[in-house]
Parts: C-alpha cells; sequence; structure tokens
C-alpha cells in the first residue's frame, strides 16, 4: 500500500481549516467535513494515480498533480511507488496557478484562505 506523507505548511492549513469550521459551523460539522477530506486524500492510497496531473492542463512541465475534496485542491507528488507526498492545499477560490508556478489565470482578485 502506499504511504501518504503531508508537507508542514498543509497540515498547519489542515489545522487551521479545523479550527475555523468548528468555530464557525460547530463541532460535529468540523469532524465531519475533516473526515471527508481525509477520505477523499486517503484515495490516493488505493489509486494513486486517480488525481490531474498539471502538465495535462497547463504547459508547465512538472510532477504535481491534485485532487479536489470539500472546496479545496490538494497537490501532491509521487514521490516514488511506496510514498505520495501531499505537497500543498488552496481553497477553490484561490489562483494556485499563480502562488505555485507564477502564472496568472484570473483578472480577479484572489483570497488567501489559508494564509498565516
Amino acid at each position: 500500500m502506499v504511504r501518504l506523507e503531508y508537507s508542514q505548511i498543509v497540515r498547519r492549513k489542515l489545522k487551521k481549516l479545523r479550527t475555523e469550521l468548528t468555530q464557525n459551523y460547530g463541532e460535529h460539522n468540523s469532524k465531519k467535513i475533516m473526515q471527508n477530506i481525509t477520505k477523499g486524500i486517503r484515495q490516493l492510497e488505493i489509486f494513486p494515480q486517480s488525481g490531474t496531473r498539471i502538465s495535462s492542463q497547463y504547459d508547465i512541465k512538472c510532477d504535481y498533480s491534485y485532487i479536489f475534496v470539500e472546496h479545496n485542491y490538494f497537490f501532491y507528488r509521487i514521490k516514488n511507488k511506496n510514498t505520495i507526498l501531499i505537497l500543498e492545499m488552496f481553497h477553490e477560490k484561490e489562483d494556485f496557478m499563480r502562488k505555485l508556478f507564477g502564472i496568472v489565470t484570473t483578472s480577479q482578485e484572489t483570497i488567501d484562505y489559508w494564509a498565516e
């Protein structure tokens, strides 16, 4: 089975998300959403290639892929045949291409949802 590793950035963002969800929607709803996120990400253990490759959508040479779970994009890289590294997390309203690669894909002002 494939092992998942989370970057410190993703760990911090998930912790912040859980705190905000608990404050805004209560412990029960927060727990449910976080379980959905965990379940969605853990699908990569079974289907590591199931995400969308960045290079297939944009003219960028990159080994990153992403999955979309509960209004968030999770970017990952297959480190080796046994390990997937979850590198970054962005809310669906964030311009992840600008933040990851400096490429502006929208003329709208974007929001840093999980910024420190």
